[in-house]
């Protein structure tokens, strides 16, 4: 695909995400990071089209494979001689005890002509039985086994070590995969939980504001109805210590005091009217005005202490 062969946001947004988990160091880039910057996007890309899976670019990847490959060939070849050496060592460490604890003649100790001529069958017998213990090793079950059973189950062994081989290779690469996958969620889950954590602290905040004051206003209401309760209560304190201060006939008493109270309280304003318009009438006069308005003085203080002394009954008697 070149760079300037785009698809839709979303499907570029795909494929560049498996590009970096494949072919690319793990970026933790987001979605919205890779749409807000579409040249970058472009840039992995290309970039993409001249790397491998490994991060090499692709002629760097080929002489690697090529030199693996011969490193593998020279391997198998350094190790088949070096089988045979540490067998052919074995082999001569047996034979030198073996000369060392029999009696054995010295023509026979000399024979070296005979010795090599029996040298490959006895390494094709020690490499049998150290396949035939390669293979119990890897198959227990297969102990119990004919000669010509494990014979074929050691034909086939190196093609099943190389699948099985192949399956870990696979295992590992898929393990890489979901630890890259399992980065990028971590990263997303993260994100996500601090926007839930924004948002969760916005509505406490929120709901808190609204709660307080509605509390206020409960709070209020109750404080209001706790005070007239109290009011209502002295109140009540109040007329019980009356009641048990005054009986009937004290009650009685003070009714009538209040009443004669009242009819002299009528007559001293009758009185205070006919001097208000006497007053009126003899502004005029000097010294007799004065009489008058002395008169007047005297009248008005009587009804003010008698209107005094009426409401002190009126209160005792409630």
């Amino acid at each position: 695909m070149a760079s300037g062969d785009f698809c839709s946001p979303g499907e570029g947004v795909e494929i560049l995400q498996q590009v970096c988990s494949k072919q690319l160091p793990p970026c933790n880039l987001s979605e919205e990071d890779l749409l807000q910057n579409p040249h970058f996007s472009k840039l992995l890309l290309s970039l993409s089209q001249h790397v491998d899976e490994s991060g090499l670019s692709l002629t760097l990847a080929k002489e690697q494979a090529q030199a693996w490959k011969e490193v593998r060939l020279h391997k198998t070849t350094w190790l088949r001689s070096e089988i045979l050496q540490r067998v052919i060592q074995e082999l001569l460490v047996d034979y030198y005890v073996k000369t060392q604890d029999t009696n054995l003649t010295s023509e026979d100790k000399k024979d070296f002509v005979r010795m090599r001529a029996q040298l490959p069958l006895e390494v094709e017998e020690q490499l049998k039985k150290k396949c035939f213990a390669l293979l119990c090793y890897h198959d227990p079950s297969s102990d119990s086994d004919s000669e010509t059973l494990k014979a074929a189950k050691v034909w086939k062994l190196a093609e099943v070590l190389l699948g099985e081989k192949q399956q870990c290779q696979d295992a590992k690469s898929q393990q890489k995969e979901q630890m890259v996958l399992l980065e990028k969620k971590s990263a997303t889950y993260s994100q996500v939980l601090l926007r839930c954590l924004a948002l969760l602290q916005r509505l406490l905040q929120e709901h808190r504001l609204k709660t307080q004051s509605e509390l206020d206003r409960i709070n209020a209401q109750y404080l209001e109805i706790k005070c007239s309760a109290m009011i209502l209560k002295l109140r009540m304190e109040e007329l019980k210590i009356l009641s048990d201060t005054y009986t009937a006939e004290k009650v009685e008493v003070h009714r009538l005091i209040r009443d004669r109270l009242e009819g002299a309280i009528r007559l001293q304003e009758r009185d205070m009217e006919k001097s208000r318009q006497v007053l009126n009438t003899y502004e005029v006069l000097g010294e007799e005005f004065d009489r008058l308005v002395k008169e007047y003085t005297q009248l008005k203080q009587a009804t003010e202490n008698k209107r005094w002394a009426l409401q002190e009954f009126s209160k005792a008697y409630r």
